[in-house]
């Protein structure tokens, strides 16, 4: 893979993270909230290896990694007096080898517990796409970070969508890869269940690039390679805005004019998806982690947020432990309902929605729980999921597919042949 095939070089590194650092200061009204703190190239050294192709990459970091000698917030108020990481986290420390330049650590939603992207604490980055909307969470700076050219790629977390939302509704590619295939240790976690480290980017190859190197894998980019499509019938189209609807369809006759082979039908494992709630999982072991803050600082944390940690309260063990077993079996039957297809949907139901709306706390659960329905199916199933954007009258949308566990490649071949055929419907 040539390092020319991207915008950055090792030779342009230290020009570029200057100008991305000068435009932070200089316009900060513009730039609010997408970083927790930005970082000043004359601090670092940007001398990587030429020969790598990720070296002279802009790169922004989610505060909940840990980046040696900084505090790692997960965006939460109750973290800010814990002492600096004495290390990086592995996927953070491959990519500092590989000669990345870290732009800073970028905003989030508190402990990553919500998909649209606001917090309270460091405030809220304005989406770059849709003014005066929720950015998408809970990757919401570093989304913003990369549509507004500050950085080239944003590490981010997924636990139910929190890399392609905020794709999604920035414009972005967003990449959801199978959590096994990157390091966990050195984030702050929300589900041990759930979770997944990935990037997002402005393309497909910049997001595989970051990917492999994230995993410690050897730099191989996989070709160009369609795969077949399923079309739920049973899962993701209702409550849905016409906007998003009218673009998907467009979507599904682009690539069907382009030779795709497009199935659409009910999908038999939506029966037992419908018995494994996702909250179970993040509840309860957001509380296994935190929950001497959630006991004893309640007042410094994001009120909406310690309301979802308190949900664990509702169910039992046994409950716990049954939800586990029921992902246990999903995982399987959803590998062997697919088979080498993978499915086609829109990523969110919604637009970005206007981030007045999100003050009524009953607006905004509706809201969450909406834009995180459809790229959650990924996680519960331990699978793989890339958001594409295209363009459908004037609006910003986004595709996305999801296949089974381990079908990274699969899944990265498909959206390399894919993504210029979305281009072209601008």
């Amino acid at each position: 893979m040539a390092s020319q095939n991207f915008p950055w070089s090792a030779q342009t590194a230290r020009q570029r993270a200057v100008d991305a650092f000068d435009r932070l200061q200089s316009r900060p009204a513009e730039h609010a909230a997408i970083y927790t703190k930005a970082f000043d190239p004359a601090d670092q050294d940007l001398h990587g290896d030429p020969a790598h192709p990720l070296s002279g990459a802009l790169i922004s970091v989610k505060a909940l990694f840990d980046v040696k000698g900084e505090v790692t917030t997960a965006g939460a108020d109750v973290l800010r007096a814990c002492e600096p990481a004495q290390e990086d986290a592995p996927a953070i420390a491959n990519l500092r080898a590989a000669g990345a330049v870290f732009t800073g650590l970028t905003n989030m939603s508190e402990f990553a517990y919500s998909g649209l992207g606001l917090n309270p604490h460091f405030g809220t980055p304005e989406n770059a796409v849709f003014p005066g909307c929720a950015p998408g969470g809970s990757t919401s700076g570093g989304a913003v970070s990369v549509a507004r050219g500050l950085a080239d790629i944003a590490i981010g977390s997924d636990t139910g969508g929190s890399l392609r939302i905020p794709a999604a509704f920035n414009g972005l590619v967003g990449f959801k890869p199978t959590q096994a295939s990157v390091s966990l240790q050195g984030g702050c976690p929300l589900s041990d269940t759930l979770d997944s480290f990935g990037p997002m980017s402005r393309s497909v190859a910049a997001c595989e690039l970051a990917w492999q190197v994230m995993a410690g894998r050897d730099v191989l980019p996989v070709k160009p390679r369609l795969s077949r499509f399923i079309v739920p019938e049973n899962f993701g189209f209702n409550e849905m805005d016409p906007a998003i609807r009218k673009g998907f369809e467009r979507v599904v006759r682009s690539l069907q004019s382009g030779g795709a082979d497009i199935e659409r039908r009910k999908l038999a494992c939506i029966e037992p998806y419908d018995q494994i709630p996702p909250w179970h999982f993040t509840s309860v072991e957001s509380r296994a982690h935190y929950e001497n803050f959630f006991v004893n600082q309640a007042s410094h944390m994001d009120p909406r947020v310690h309301a979802r940690m308190g949900r664990a309260d509702e169910i039992s063990a046994v409950t716990y432990r049954q939800s586990l077993n029921r992902r246990k079996a999903f995982v399987k039957v959803f590998a062997e309902e697919l088979g080498d297809a993978l499915l086609l949907l829109p990523t969110t139901p919604i637009l970005p929605p206007a981030l007045a709306r999100l003050e009524d706390d009953a607006v905004f659960n509706s809201l969450n729980l909406l834009a995180l329905r459809n790229p959650s199916l990924a996680n519960i199933a331990d699978g793989c999921s890339i958001a594409l954007p295209f363009v459908d009258g004037g609006l910003v949308l986004s595709a996305m597919l999801i296949g089974p566990n381990g079908h990274d490649h699969q899944l990265l071949a498909c959206a390399k042949h894919i993504e210029p055929l979305l281009a072209d419907m601008t």
